[in-house]
């Protein structure tokens, strides 16, 4: 629809308004859409460079090196027409001014000197999809058709830079290890300068380093510890971006039980000595469940040197099992070790959460028990989703690889729940793994061979999910209810079941399955540990708890698969494979929320009416997707929630995904380090598999806002 508005209209001014109740105390939700409107009529449609055909647009495009024209020569002219011109006609108009304000700001192509658009959102869709398709028109436009209908939605690194000729990589995070070596640390820190310049996040395993104060070539007291070697990576985020376009962010991870733990912790407190204080840099912490044990015995914790440990083990320390070790690594005089209060260090958590909403959590062994794939997994990433095995690399002195392991790229897109649901999900969920599977083989990060071989053996991917909330109360279910962790547990056993099937095919399509398959639990025979057996031994219904939900999928026209849909599918696995080593993992969505119109991942909101500080533009007002005036009752916010509706929703998806999930746990301004610490037992009871951020009422009250996670914001 096309509407003449004042140039004088003030669209901050509009969005403004729904912040203020009209003379009936009423939200005003038509200011926003108006907002948008006037936005796009006087910012945008006036500062479009505009083309007489679509082939003019690419010519031009590809000739001043703002398109890449490999991705459009696969295609004949008479198709992109008609694709253009399909994707024209979709009509798309964003359903909130901060979504369109978002798009435009931070994703449509602009001319170099920033002063024209190049791009509307379908344009955007389209170059995304052509690239993605490599030729394959059939194949285009379907992901077209998802994308601009919201059903799917790329996460940023691949949205921002597919079919763009200035570009960075397709990838929204990787993580890495290093070793206890010098080789293996300047490589980290060249990874860290290398993969922040081509993508999103990089996440750095510290366990293995040897402590502070341990010995270098048997000479005592001559280690600096893991401190220093934050610090040199902190540097080097801050040195290296994506073309200006997104900063540089990295993670680091280190065991509950290295004997450095606590002064890794101290580098986040507030008044920490500049020496050693880590302002940009996440913090993760890996628990194994010994820890959790040893706090409820009230007993010392043990920390061993990483350094002896791998002399005795003959593994570095990361791989050996702390939980299965314990007993036997204190008992063995050849390993160092110091203790401190196992509950101390709880609450040592617990006040650093407070203070940053840092360290993240990894329940180390909830994680393992969990894996699917040979190996063991050790570390997680900047947003703590991604959950997936590493193998060491070793080097050369001149750096040169020795071994060539494997690292982590994350390939990651979510699908719109609410609308996936609207469009019957199978089609939605398959399309989408072929999409993040044509992301993994676009991806070729020789800078650090251990990502490229570990992407080239694994096609590794990372579905996520958004807008529960906004669909939960849409459909007039409160979040956190009976039926709405019935809902959540069907949903995500449907996607996972069509997941798998996407990613079989892949498999006969292509041939072959991803490499190590044979060593995986979906590849152990039928009642002998094969990953299927949880659907099909009968230990658990497949069938919904609550006629709500029964007949809402019913509603929908959307089957959940039956003891004998899982026995067929992984009976097929066992003939063929999979094609994809992980399939799925639900990250913190942001930027492409508000573009989606969606709650942020699935989550509750964290308020009706969310407050945006965007720069100097100031704040901008964002309404709950879905909200009306009619149904505020189903839009309570997190905080209201609680912590422990969130952590049973994520309970009932975790079973579901291979990988891991977002969560970040919501308290009011009474909370206590004691609350923190019994929400994390909480969680880990629950099957947890990793922790996020921390919030608390007051500090979002007052406007402060742990910086979001700038490589998994999809």
């Amino acid at each position: 629809m096309t509407t003449t508005y004042d140039p004088t209209t003030d669209y901050h001014a509009l969005n403004a308004m729904l912040n203020l109740y009209d003379a009936q105390h009423r939200i005003q939700f038509d200011k926003d859409k108006e907002a948008e409107r006037a936005y796009v009529a006087t910012e945008i449609e006036p500062n479009t460079m505009r083309f007489e055909s679509t082939a003019a647009r690419l010519d031009y495009l590809i000739d001043h090196q703002y398109y890449d024209g490999s991705v459009f020569e696969r295609y004949a002219p008479e198709f992109l027409d008609a694709f253009y011109a399909h994707a024209a006609a979709s009509g798309y108009e964003f359903e909130t001014f901060l979504g369109a304000f978002k798009f435009f700001r931070s994703y449509a192509l602009k001319t170099f000197d920033g002063k024209q658009y190049l791009e509307d959102f379908p344009q955007r869709c389209a170059a995304v999809a052509l690239d993605l398709a490599r030729g394959d028109e059939t194949a285009a436009t379907r992901y077209l058709d998802e994308m601009i209908a919201g059903r799917f939605q790329p996460a940023t690194p691949t949205f921002l830079n597919l079919g763009k000729a200035q570009r960075g990589e397709p990838v929204s995070c990787f993580l890495v290890r290093i070793e206890d070596n010098m080789e293996s640390i300047s490589r980290g820190i060249n990874a860290a300068l290398q993969l922040s310049k081509r993508g999103g996040g990089v996440a750095l395993l510290l366990s293995n380093l040897r402590e502070l104060g341990a010995p270098i070539k048997h000479i005592e007291n001559q280690s600096s510890g893991v401190v220093p070697v934050m610090k040199l990576l902190e540097d080097s985020f801050s040195y290296a971006n994506q073309l200006g376009a997104r900063q540089g962010a990295g993670a680091v991870y280190l065991n509950a039980h290295h004997p450095d733990i606590m002064r890794f912790l101290d580098t986040k407190r507030e008044n920490a000595d500049e020496k050693i204080r880590i302002k940009s840099l996440a913090l993760g912490v890996v628990v194994p469940d010994i820890t959790f044990e040893l706090a409820k015995r009230k007993a010392p914790m043990a920390l061993f040197s990483p350094y002896d440990v791998e002399r005795v083990y003959g593994k570095p320390f990361a791989d050996i099992s702390i939980s299965d070790n314990y007993d036997e690594m204190v008992a063995d005089d050849r390993i160092k070790k110091t203790y401190i209060d196992a509950r101390k260090f709880f609450t040592t958590l617990a006040e650093l959460q407070f203070e940053s909403g840092y360290p993240y959590i990894v329940f180390e062994d909830t994680v393992n028990r969990a894996n699917p794939i040979d190996g063991r997994i050790t570390m997680s990433n900047l947003c703590s989703e991604i959950l997936q095995v590493q193998e060491p690399s070793a080097f050369n002195e001149d750096l040169t690889y020795a071994h060539v392991g494997r690292d982590i790229s994350c390939n990651l897109g979510s699908l719109n729940i609410a609308k996936a649901m609207d469009g019957g999900l199978s089609d939605t969920v398959e399309t989408a793994i072929h999409a993040l599977t044509a992301v993994a083989e676009h991806t070729s990060i020789n800078a650090v061979p251990s990502i490229r071989r570990a992407n080239d053996e694994g096609h590794a991917i990372g579905l996520g999910q958004m807008n529960l909330h906004g669909f939960l109360a849409r459909e007039g279910i409160m979040y956190g209810s009976d039926e709405a962790l019935d809902f959540t547990d069907m949903y995500f056993m449907t996607v996972a079941y069509h997941a798998y099937r996407a990613s079989h095919d892949l498999a006969v399509a292509r041939g072959r399955a991803f490499v190590g398959f044979e060593r995986s639990a979906y590849a152990k025979p039928a009642g002998s540990g094969n990953y299927f057996d949880k659907y099909t031994d009968g230990r658990r219904s497949l069938e919904p708890r609550t006629a709500r939900i029964r007949d809402l999928f019913a509603r929908f026209g959307i089957a959940i698969p039956t003891v004998a849909d899982w026995a067929a599918l992984r009976d097929e696995i066992l003939r063929d494979g999979i094609y994809n080593q992980n399939l799925q993992a639900v990250p913190p969505t942001g930027s492409i929320s508000y573009i989606n119109h969606s709650t942020s991942s699935i989550h509750p909101i964290a308020s009706k009416i969310e407050i945006r500080k965007e720069g100097k533009i100031g704040r901008m007002y964002y309404p709950a997707p879905y909200m009306t005036n009619e149904n505020l009752d189903y839009f309570k916010d997190a905080y209201e929630i609680g912590w422990q509706a969130i952590v049973d929703t994520y309970a009932e998806a975790t079973q579901h995904v291979d990988q891991g999930l977002s969560l970040t746990l919501f308290f009011p301004d009474t909370a206590t380090t004691r609350d923190v610490n019994k929400a994390q037992i909480y969680a880990w009871r629950k099957g947890i598999k990793t922790l996020y951020y921390i919030r608390i009422r007051q500090q979002a009250l007052e406007g402060t806002e742990v910086a979001g996670c700038v490589s998994c914001m999809l």
